[in-house]
């Protein structure tokens, strides 16, 4: 796998809704970031990031998910200084509104937000400096891709996302999605465009494909979005 330089790198996963949370820090200056956490781990993740001595600047999250209750406003009340972070198209409250091309500063490493909409409107991927890594939340999956049906989804524009945001990308950048079912914990750009069933279609085939999923919505869907709405501060 690639290392970048002075890069920490944890990926950590959560049980019940197969999510990943990904910490990275740099080395020197100890000041880190975390990518999509989760209420029900928040003690695994502070204890984490207090054994390893480090400084987290900012909790980011890759859109307003549907299956889990962000643990970032609960680490806000628990980190003095901490500030949450998300699309400003997600219609998610958070201290940073994350915009095209904004650059999320740890230290000397940085990710590099591309808006990638589709299934939801406020969908980003996270970029390493290096392009060596991409978090790419819910839009990309490892041999799959985010569910287009509620929550503003749109096969048609998250196909144009992949293929313009993702696919773009160095073959050998790592991929790290914010799910996965089977087990699996990365992939690469150029392995998703070679082998992913679903977008190695064209778009007519994509959307045909996406529009019978015949998926059953996410069980905790009326109680994360609401909470997420709200930086997972919400009283239920």
């Amino acid at each position: 796998m690639v290392q970048t330089q002075g890069l920490l790198f944890r990926q950590l996963f959560e049980l019940e809704s197969c999510t990943y949370t990904y910490l990275l820090a740099d080395t020197e200056t100890k000041e880190a970031v975390l990518i999509d956490p989760v209420l029900e781990t928040v003690d695994r993740d502070l204890k984490l990031i207090h054994e390893l001595g480090l400084n987290l600047k900012v909790a980011v999250n890759t859109h307003c998910h549907a299956d889990h209750i962000t643990s970032t406003g609960q680490m806000k009340k628990r980190l003095v200084g901490l500030k949450s972070a998300i699309s400003k198209f997600s219609g998610a409250s958070a201290d940073i509104q994350l915009s095209e091309g904004d650059k999320i500063k740890f230290g000397k490493q940085y990710l590099t937000v591309r808006e990638t909409p589709g299934h939801t409107d406020g969908c980003v991927t996270l970029v390493l400096a290096d392009q060596s890594m991409a978090f790419t939340g819910d839009a990309l999956l490892i041999r799959g891709c985010g569910r287009t049906d509620f929550q503003q989804g749109c096969a048609e524009k998250l196909y144009q996302s992949i293929h313009e945001k993702i696919f773009t990308l160095p073959d050998m950048c790592l991929i790290y999605p914010a799910h996965d079912y089977l087990g699996r914990t990365a992939s690469t750009v150029g392995e998703e465009r070679k082998f992913n069933p679903r977008l190695t279609k064209n778009l007519e085939e994509f959307v045909n494909i996406m529009n019978n999923l015949n998926l059953p919505k996410p069980k905790k869907i009326d109680i994360s979005v609401p909470a997420n709405l709200v930086c997972g501060v919400y009283e239920v």
